[in-house]
C-alpha cells in the first residue's frame, strides 16, 4: 500500500478517536476538573500500554536514550490537551476544533526549523486551503473572543509541538517507546497538578466509563498519529486531520443541539480538496 494512503487510514483512526474525546471529556467535565481528568485517562493508558507492551513482548524497546526530547514533547501535550479539555466545556465543539486546526500552520512552519522538512508548494497550498475551509466554517469575529476561545487557540500551538517532537522521535523511537512515556509522563504530570491542593475528586459509576473511553481513545489517537508520521512527513499528515471539523460539527449538532448549516459543509468541501490534492501530488512524487 502506498504510504501516504496507509497514513491517510491510521489518520481516519485518529480522527474518529478525538471526536470521541471531546464527547466524553465534556460529559465528565461537570463533576472533574482537567487536571483530575487527564490523570485518569494517564492511568487506563499506562494499564493498557503495559498490558500491550507484556503480551507482544516490547519491553525492551522502552529506553532512555531520547528522554529529553520524550519530556519536552509530553510537556507540551500536557499543556495542549488541559486547555482543549478546557475549551470543549465552555464553546461550541465545531469551534474548539476550527481553532485547534490552526496547528497545521504551525506544524508547516516549524517542520523546516526542527524537522529539516520542505515546504512544498502543494503541501502549503493544502494547507491554506484546509485554514481558508475552517475560516468559512467557524466565521470568527472579534466579539466571540472569550477565554474558550483563547484556551482553544493557544492548545494549538502546545499540539503543534506535539507534532513536531513526536515526528523526531519516529526517527529512532518505537511507537510502544513513545507511548510508555506518553502515558507515564502525562500520568505524574497529572497526580502533581490535581493533587496540588490535596483535593482529588474520584470517578464515580457516572464518569468511569467516560473516562475510561477518553484513555482508550486518547491512546488509539496518539497510536494512530505516530503510526502515521514514521511514514509520511508531518506536512501531508497532519492536513488530513482537517477532515476532522465537519465530522465534529454533525456530532455537535446531534449530541448537543450546536447550530450547524450549509457554510461547515462548504468549508468542509474545500478541506476535502485540499487533502485530495496534497495527497494525489504526494503519490505521484513517490
Amino acid at each position: 500500500m502506498n504510504p501516504v494512503f496507509k497514513a491517510a487510514l491510521f489518520m481516519s483512526g485518529a480522527i474518529a478517536s478525538f471526536s470521541v474525546m471531546a464527547v466524553a471529556g465534556r460529559e465528565v467535565s461537570f463533576a472533574l476538573d482537567t487536571f483530575e481528568t487527564m490523570l485518569f485517562r494517564s492511568i487506563v493508558g499506562v494499564l493498557i500500554v503495559g498490558t500491550i507492551a507484556g503480551a507482544t513482548g516490547t519491553w525492551r524497546q522502552i529506553n532512555t536514550d531520547s528522554f529529553g526530547t520524550h519530556l519536552i514533547r509530553n510537556l507540551a501535550h500536557f499543556t495542549g490537551q488541559n486547555l482543549w479539555f478546557y475549551a470543549v466545556t465552555v464553546i461550541p465543539l465545531a469551534q474548539v476544533f476550527a481553532l485547534e486546526f490552526t496547528s497545521p500552520i504551525w506544524v508547516i512552519l516549524l517542520g523546516p526549523l526542527l524537522l529539516g522538512e520542505r515546504i512544498t508548494f502543494v503541501r502549503a497550498l493544502a494547507a491554506v486551503m484546509g485554514f481558508i475551509g475552517i475560516l468559512i466554517v467557524a466565521r470568527p469575529d472579534m466579539t466571540g473572543i472569550n477565554p474558550g476561545v483563547l484556551m482553544a487557540a493557544a492548545s494549538a500551538i502546545f499540539f503543534a509541538l506535539t507534532t513536531v517532537f513526536t515526528k523526531r522521535l519516529t526517527r529512532t523511537q518505537s511507537i510502544t517507546c513513545i507511548l510508555f512515556y506518553l502515558t507515564v509522563l502525562q500520568l505524574v504530570f497529572g497526580l502533581i497538578m490535581a493533587g496540588y491542593d490535596g483535593d482529588i475528586a474520584l470517578p464515580d459509576a457516572t464518569t468511569l466509563p467516560w473516562l475510561v473511553m477518553i484513555g482508550l481513545c486518547g491512546l488509539l489517537a496518539h497510536f494512530c498519529i505516530a503510526s502515521a508520521l514514521s511514514i509520511a512527513p508531518a506536512t501531508v499528515v497532519i492536513p488530513i486531520d482537517f477532515i476532522r471539523l465537519p465530522v465534529i460539527a454533525v456530532i455537535g449538532m446531534l449530541v448537543y443541539a450546536e447550530a450547524v448549516d450549509i457554510w461547515v459543509f462548504i468549508g468542509a468541501a474545500i478541506i476535502f480538496a485540499g487533502n485530495y490534492i496534497n495527497i494525489v501530488a504526494e503519490t505521484r512524487r513517490a
